[in-house]
């Protein structure tokens, strides 16, 4: 999800005569989650999108830590990240000897970049950055719902490169940029991608749309194309909507090009300051096995998620229900029996300082 829509609660700042500024803010998340197919020790977990595989068990999720500082015209942001969460995020970094980057230490920075603003209308960045396409972001304090979509799952999770956003006014605005490939750190290649977003803005601010682009050479060589869609808007001070589509086409050497595609609807309602609902609702459609979900050769999957967020202070307790359902039978009851469908109740704690 783009940087505008992100949010961030400050644990310290400080200030001098100058202007520089250094701002330090963190986060822990835990859960427990309860997958109702499963509910003796099959070990199987009836999870096919990130950061929640597992099955009767309180999981630590992530303890993130980020240092921002401003000085001048240039901004420095260090944002580490450590457990399950960080390790799956940077999943390309780590032990050589299982397939990764060799470089252990890269796996807990989600992020790790530098800024420079030569006007208030232009910033460049090097380094690495969570991605501007999807909905969902990788910290979970920022979302409304804890577990993930498929589009979330099944897209980029960061960048490492350099990128330029551009603010013309306030209600328009637009990033181009060139990377590594999807989710690497590293890539001593010749392939790389492009990058971009365009950014409008309502009059009124209370509609937002980003239109985001991913695409290049990955690796194996095949041609990556990313499209995506995001409009938010707020209809009242108690109820907000929240729209993301995407399509990722994949083009391999000599051959044709296949896609999936998805969209995904946010209804947020908070009668209270203390208590809020958000429901999601996902279709994934993966007819030609790109993402390859449950590894069938296609698959059309629609997700309901039901999710409380009751807020104590910088705390907020997630309680949440959600139902996947597939046209292939890809999750299976504790006796091996396999299902199209599956319920899960999960319970997450987040706090944010």
């Amino acid at each position: 999800m783009t940087e505008a829509l992100v949010l961030a609660g400050t644990i310290s700042y400080a200030q001098d005569s100058s202007g520089n500024k250094l701002v330090m803010t963190g986060s822990v998340d835990a859960y427990y989650r309860y997958n109702f197919q499963n509910a003796k020790d099959s070990g199987r977990t009836n999870n096919y999108t990130s950061f929640t595989n597992s099955q009767n068990s309180f999981e630590l999720g992530m303890a993130s830590f980020k240092a921002d500082y401003t000085r001048g015209k240039a901004n420095g942001v260090v944002d580490g990240g450590f457990g399950r969460r960080a390790e799956e995020f940077s999943y390309t970094d780590g032990e050589a000897d299982h397939g990764k980057s060799g470089f252990l230490t890269l796996a807990a920075l989600k992020q790790a970049y530098i800024s420079y603003m030569p006007s208030s209308k232009i910033k460049f960045t090097v380094g690495k950055w969570m991605t501007h396409v999807g909905y969902e972001v990788c910290d979970a304090y920022l979302n409304r719902n804890y577990s993930m979509d498929y589009m979330f799952s099944y897209g980029p999770f960061f960048h490492v490169g350099l990128k330029a956003d551009v603010t013309l006014n306030s209600n328009f605005g637009f990033m181009v940029g060139v990377s590594n490939p999807t989710d690497m750190s590293t890539a001593s290649f010749a392939n790389k991608h492009f990058l971009g977003q365009v950014h409008l803005t309502s009059s009124n601010t209370k509609i937002n749309g980003y239109l985001n682009y991913m695409g290049g050479k990955d690796v194996p060589d095949a041609m990556i194309n990313q499209f995506d869609v995001i409009v938010t808007g707020t209809v009242s001070s108690k109820f907000a909507i929240g729209y993301n589509g995407s399509v990722k086409s994949v083009k391999p050497d000599n051959s044709s090009s296949n896609a999936w595609w998805a969209s995904a609807l946010y209804l947020n309602f908070d009668p209270s300051s203390v208590f809020g609902l958000t429901a999601r609702g996902e279709y994934f459609s993966d007819e030609h096995a790109i993402a390859n979900i449950g590894g069938m050769s296609g698959n059309k999957i629609f997700d309901f998620t039901l999710s409380g967020n009751i807020h104590i202070d910088n705390l907020t307790i997630i309680p949440e229900f959600r139902v996947d359902a597939a046209d292939e039978a890809i999750f299976f009851k504790n006796s091996g029996e396999a299902v199209k469908n599956t319920g899960t109740f999960l319970l997450a704690a987040t706090y944010h300082f």
